[in-house]
């Protein structure tokens, strides 16, 4: 090796312990999924050990181009294509394997993360390798595209170009979630093995030398065994995926339970419907969750797992709706509804309900039909009425509920882009067995779980914080007709619940009538909220819906941890002259108007006189200082 050679070899030996965890992060995501998460995590470390160049080939490589951030030694493009050459081959059937790490008694694997890292690790396990190994150089090692094209191309793929168009298509928030510890193979969690099979083994080997001798003389002496060896022990991650698709291992809740637990929620459901013994059904509907055909119709709420389950889930229901045969099971985080309508292929329909309470797990949409749904209620519910939210100077009406749960028929809330002349929602009331009468609103934005429809300002911070009120007093029903119509853009979007808090009130200039400022927060299973701002003039009545002035998404905006907002909107008086209004919360210590018009105020409402095309900005002042910018559209 000459001194050229040496150099190299030296200056790659420091960019592998320098970028040891980049690497083997690297090296992880271009690793075939079907490894499993144990093999695939003692691979990569196997690979990045071993891609240390010895001969002029590999010195070559370190021509590639490197990274468009700050560069690396310039050892680590030689590296690194050294680690996707060995990654991607083992996406092929070649005739070695990368050796291991020896681990004996454990089995490692990256910490979990959430619904977006799961719904990711799935997206990249239907990419193939090159594709995998691009996802990895544009969204972790940030290469342009002319780069990764490059680097593919040394490393020996085929199209290289359409494995970079495969990556960019997963979109700009790729990056951040391959930086999580879901794929982190450098930060594992370890588990045992077969505990059981490991003591067994080692009784073994302590008589295995006897056993030897004699195996071998019984062999010598009838020429060979009589029968097939036995069976190899299952693998313990086959037995339990087994075990959760067993019927008869499904969960069932007794019939009270709600009525003596301190978690009232979809655990304390006891199974309803007169198929919730038919184990073939329930057989069916688990198989089908296993292992969905390409005919089977998948469904899922925003941010939810569709993955097989991993123990026996619970059983909430079993039946017949409209025809339609129904089965319902929930996995502690999600819920699943299993259909079989006749005539067609089987459905499934996935929703997550983690951390769900008495209000949340009050209802599940068990059917639906052109314009109209059904609920399955709570056994904890003792009466349910409904109401339109857009006329509430109207009686509730009482809404017929059959022995196994399940309501007659009601109308669903319009779909966005339809006429929005009336919103049905459904009033439920808890037995005093769980708590004090309690009711509260819900309606259906599409999802197989209902959203749970509150009122007024969320108070405190963290665990300390107090909820908004039930939105079934006078005051939360006006409010809400007002503002019920902005709902429709919520539609399928995984939401929980949805509050509406006026947060200002505003008379409005040259005598005009009183407005209302509100901030309607919808806050997902997920958990980032989505926030709209609304403008209501009271002269115009609650038949009239409110404005929407203003929209933001992944805020903590109308929540305790976030309760400073700003609105801002234009509007004309009857003399024909326009104003810039503008409210903020009570957290807000003033206002702040630059651009075409500049006003300050230590009100928190402001009305200013200004042209109608006027360019300007408004700000609400914090108590901090700073500044915090309208809500616009």
């Amino acid at each position: 090796m000459d001194e050229r050679t040496r150099a190299d070899v030296e200056r790659a030996e420091a960019a592998i312990v320098e970028h040891y965890p980049r690497l083997v992060r690297l090296a992880h995501l271009v690793l075939p999924p079907a490894m499993g998460r144990h093999r695939r995590v003692l691979t990569a470390h196997g690979i990045v050990q071993r891609a240390l160049p010895s001969t002029s080939r590999e010195r070559a490589r370190a021509v590639l181009p490197g990274q468009r951030g700050p560069r690396p030694e310039p050892g680590y493009p030689l590296v690194r294509a050294r680690v996707l050459e060995l990654a991607l081959a083992q996406a092929k059937p070649p005739r070695w394997r990368s050796p291991l790490p020896v681990v004996w008694g454990l089995r490692l694997f990256p910490r979990a993360g959430g619904a977006d890292e799961l719904a990711l690790d799935q997206a990249l396990s239907a990419l193939d390798a090159p594709a995998r190994a691009a996802v990895a150089l544009w969204h972790l090692e940030e290469l342009d595209e002319d780069e990764v094209v490059a680097v593919l191309g040394a490393a020996g793929v085929a199209d290289p170009g359409a494995a970079q168009r495969a990556a960019v298509a997963l979109g700009p928030g790729t990056a951040a979630l391959l930086n999580s510890g879901e794929f982190d193979p450098c930060t594992v969690q370890a588990r045992p093995t077969d505990l059981l099979r490991r003591r067994q083994g080692r009784r073994v080997a302590i008589a295995g030398a006897a056993v030897l001798t004699a195996g071998a003389a019984l062999l010598a002496a009838v020429g060979g065994p009589d029968g097939p060896p036995p069976p190899a022990r299952p693998d313990p991650a086959t037995v339990r995926a087994r075990q959760a698709l067993d019927p008869q291992r499904l969960v069932r809740a007794p019939d009270d339970a709600w009525a003596d637990t301190s978690r009232v929620d979809f655990t304390a459901w006891s199974p309803r419907g007169e198929y919730a013994g038919d184990t073939a059904l329930l057989g069916r509907a688990l198989r089908v969750w296993g292992a969905p055909g390409p005919d089977v119709r998948v469904t899922a709420a925003d941010g939810t797992s569709t993955r097989p389950p991993d123990q026996p889930p619970r059983l909430l229901y079993g039946g017949v709706i409209d025809g339609v045969t129904v089965v319902v099971l929930h996995d502690g985080d999600r819920l699943v509804r299993y259909a079989e309508p006749e005539g067609r292929p089987a459905e499934l329909e996935f929703a997550r309900v983690d951390n769900a309470d008495l209000t949340t797990a009050g209802a599940l949409v068990i059917g639906r039909g052109t314009g109209w749904m059904r609920y399955l209620i709570a056994p904890w519910i003792t009466d349910t009425t409904t109401r339109d939210l857009l006329r509430p100077g109207t009686p509730e009406k009482v809404l017929h509920v059959a022995p196994d749960g399940v309501t007659d028929r009601i109308a669903e809330p319009p779909a966005p882009g339809a006429a929005c002349g009336r919103w049905p929602v459904t009033r439920l009331h808890s037995s005093a067995r769980v708590t004090a009468r309690h009711s509260f609103l819900l309606t259906d934005l599409g999802d197989l779980t209902p959203v749970h429809l509150t009122y007024g300002p969320a108070t405190g911070g963290g665990p300390t914080a107090a909820p908004p009120a039930e939105a079934t007093t006078p005051t939360a029903l006006l409010s809400w007709a007002r503002t019920a119509c902005s709902l429709r853009q919520e539609r399928g979007a995984g939401v929980r619940s949805v509050n509406n808090w006026v947060y200002a009130r505003q008379r409005l200039p040259e005598g005009g009538a009183a407005a209302t400022w509100t901030c309607s927060r919808a806050d997902t299973w997920r958990g980032p909220g989505r926030v709209t701002v609304q403008f209501h003039q009271a002269a115009a009545g609650p038949a009239r819906p409110a404005r929407t002035v203003g929209r933001a998404r992944d805020t903590a905006a109308c929540s305790p941890y976030g309760p400073e907002v700003v609105g801002e909107t234009r509007w004309r008086a009857g003399s024909g002259h326009w104003y810039l209004l503008a409210a903020g919360s009570s957290a807000v210590r003033g206002l702040d108007v630059t651009g075409a018009v500049r006003r300050t105020t230590h009100d928190t409402t402001l009305a200013v006189a200004v042209p109608a095309n006027a360019p300007v900005k408004v700000a609400g002042v914090l108590p901090s200082g700073g500044l915090l910018h309208a809500m616009r559209r």
